[in-house]
Formats: structure tokens, C-alpha cells, sequence
């Protein structure tokens, strides 16, 4: 099991970098993240689950906006919606380490289960610099979903 999340780890964060080419110039702030969130906690509370769902993975949609994009885990760390990786729909994050070993997706559910929402910090593959850079993700716990919108610091 290590060593398939080792694997999903890797091809996350290859594919995360090789997306660089459809990464806007323009740098989102924390507070255009956090907006995005509350834009598609409203929408998941307004709207079938399903249908919310397709319409965050949809790299057309309402939900995608120059580098921010939502993406949503459930409780047991699945993946089941990302607006910027639709290859990563399904797949088991939980156990994802950033470069500092962090586990960067158990820290969102942490957030989530206990405030309710807040800002997990860690370290990621820009797509713009090809860099490992930190990167700050605002989180909201919607029934048994957490819902994400990350910006490079």
C-alpha cells in the first residue's frame, strides 16, 4: 500500500508540473482562494452532489479561474473532484507526503474535522516556476466532503 501511494505521489506531482504550460501569469491571493472555496460550498449546497462535482473537475467550468481551481476529498482521503488533475479523480490521497514529508491532505482533514475550515500550509510543485514552492490551501468541510482552492505563497 506504501508503495502504491509512493507511486500516485510521484504522478501527482509529475502531471502537477507538466500542467505549467496552462498555468496563467497572474498570482491569485489567499483571499481570491478562500472566495473560491465559499463559491463552490454554496454551489455543493445548491446543487446535486454529482453535478457539483462534474462541474468542479470541469477544466471549462465556473470553478476554474487563471491558477485556482477547487478540488474536493472525502473524509477517508479520496480524491473526487479536482478542477486542474482529473487523472487524480478516485484516487487515495491521504497518505501523500509533500517534499518536507508532510502529509499535506491528513492536515486538510484535520482543519476540516475540527474548525471547520482554516489554512493548511505545505510545499508544492509550482506548474508556472517548475519549483517546489509553499503554497497555502484554504479548506471547508461540507457534510462528509472537504472542499479546497490553493495559491503559491
Amino acid at each position: 500500500m506504501i508503495h502504491f501511494a509512493k507511486r500516485i505521489a510521484t504522478f501527482f506531482l509529475a502531471a502537477i508540473i507538466s500542467i505549467g504550460a496552462s498555468a496563467a501569469p497572474d498570482k491569485s491571493t489567499p483571499e481570491q482562494a478562500q472566495a473560491m472555496v465559499k463559491k463552490a460550498v454554496a454551489y455543493m449546497k445548491s446543487h446535486d452532489r454529482d453535478a457539483a462535482l462534474a462541474e468542479f473537475s470541469n477544466p471549462k467550468g465556473s470553478f476554474i479561474d487563471r491558477d485556482l481551481y477547487i478540488f474536493v476529498i472525502d473524509l477517508q482521503g479520496k480524491m473526487v473532484a479536482h478542477g486542474a488533475l482529473p487523472k487524480i479523480i478516485n484516487k487515495q490521497v491521504l497518505e501523500m507526503k509533500d517534499p518536507d514529508d508532510k502529509y499535506l491532505f491528513k492536515d486538510m482533514l484535520a482543519v476540516a474535522n475540527g474548525a471547520g475550515s482554516g489554512w493548511v500550509h505545505y510545499k508544492w510543485p509550482n506548474p508556472s516556476s517548475k519549483a517546489i514552492e509553499p503554497k497555502s490551501t484554504f479548506v471547508e468541510k461540507v457534510g462528509d466532503l472537504v472542499i479546497g482552492c490553493g495559491v503559491y505563497n
